[in-house]
């Protein structure tokens, strides 16, 4: 009978496998099996709305679909902030859920020889790759992560819009027929930030130092003259406590420091930051990397005036010292190390292309 064929079938197989491919609006899916022969057949597919309806229709339908008796696993792509509310929702249900960076699935993808691209497509890639490889289960690292991003993305947009505002109030000053009325919103609208900001500023010391595993783990990197809370709280908040992260190649290339090169033949172009990533992270890195010069850490200091005396500008030298202090507080995330300038000063040197 049907039932009983289903029943064998499902003894045979290994493992199945959803691949999902998240959007903003959407979540495209598709289920994948692979049975002891190691033959790969998919299951179904469908797409869902990614919102609290589109999450419960597709644990109805999977319910519906998958082996009860088979090993079960969910993959999906790190696609910004959107995978996010999903991943949540299946972890808090027990499913097993596997996160991957997009250039990981990209490989694979061109791997198997992939060359067009769609979400139906990316999808069933994902649901392969999910049956091939053991991925490391997702475990998100604290709800507070993503507090912490609602805060610090708040309070990047008001230092921008006090930054306008100020720079508007500075063009009125010199202009030759200044406004009084103009004036006062400005100033008005300044100080409104002012508190604003200085709130935020509060509820992220706060959020951190009620959350015992955060608190522990911030203090230690603290250590490091010219960086404070507030960058650590960015760090932490955009890349979901570094949990993704298997090497600092993948968070370089993730925060946009990576390197493009621009070589073919005899052709020798322009080597440049590829500046694809994420945006937020080099703004926060920004400021901390004039501080660790300024305040003459040797391992940064010593990399600044190395470019500088090469013939790098000012800029290019900070970027690499902004490079080198990301993949430091990772480390120090990453073993719970506190930061010796002693030990780090001698092993940062020995470390890595600075340019």
């Amino acid at each position: 009978t049907k039932t009983s064929y289903y029943m064998e079938d499902s003894r045979s197989l290994l493992v199945q496998n959803v691949g999902i491919d998240v959007s903003k609006d959407t979540l495209d899916v598709v289920l994948s099996t692979m049975d002891i022969s190691r033959q790969v057949k998919i299951k179904g597919s469908r797409k869902f709305a990614n919102s609290g309806k589109g999450f419960r229709e597709f644990v109805k339908w999977l319910e519906s679909k998958r082996a009860k008796s088979c090993e079960l696993r969910v993959l999906m792509e790190a696609t910004g902030i959107y995978y996010e509310q999903f991943a949540w929702y299946l972890h808090e249900r027990e499913y097993t859920v596997s996160v991957i960076l997009p250039t990981k699935a990209k490989r694979y993808l061109q791997a198997i020889g992939n060359k067009s691209k769609n979400d139906k497509i990316d999808a069933k890639g994902l649901a392969k790759m999910g049956l091939e490889q053991n991925l490391p289960q997702w475990q998100p690292l604290s709800k507070n992560i993503y507090r912490l991003r609602l805060l610090t993305r708040q309070l990047e947009d008001f230092n921008n819009q006090r930054t306008v505002f100020l720079n508007q109030l500075h063009a009125l000053e010199h202009s030759a027929y200044p406004v009084k009325e103009v004036e006062r919103n400005l100033n008005k609208l300044i100080k409104e930030l002012e508190k604003g900001i200085e709130k935020i500023d509060s509820a992220i010391e706060k959020l951190i130092k009620e959350d015992e595993k955060l608190s522990s783990r911030v203090d230690k990197i603290k250590q490091i003259k010219g960086v404070g809370i507030k960058t650590i709280a960015v760090l932490l908040a955009e890349t979901n406590g570094f949990e993704t992260f298997e090497n600092q190649g993948q968070l370089v290339s993730y925060s946009g420091y990576d390197i493009v090169e621009n070589q073919s033949g005899k052709h020798n172009g322009r080597t440049k930051m590829s500046k694809k990533g994420n945006a937020h992270i080099r703004r926060a890195m920004h400021l901390p990397a004039f501080g660790v010069v300024r305040y003459q850490e040797g391992p940064f200091k010593a990399l600044y005036e190395r470019l500088i005396a090469k013939g790098k500008t000012k800029m290019q030298a900070y970027v690499a010292v902004q490079r080198k202090l990301l993949i430091l507080i990772w480390a120090l995330w990453k073993k719970d190390q506190e930061y010796d300038p002693l030990y780090h000063i001698n092993h940062l040197e020995c470390s890595g292309n600075d340019e």
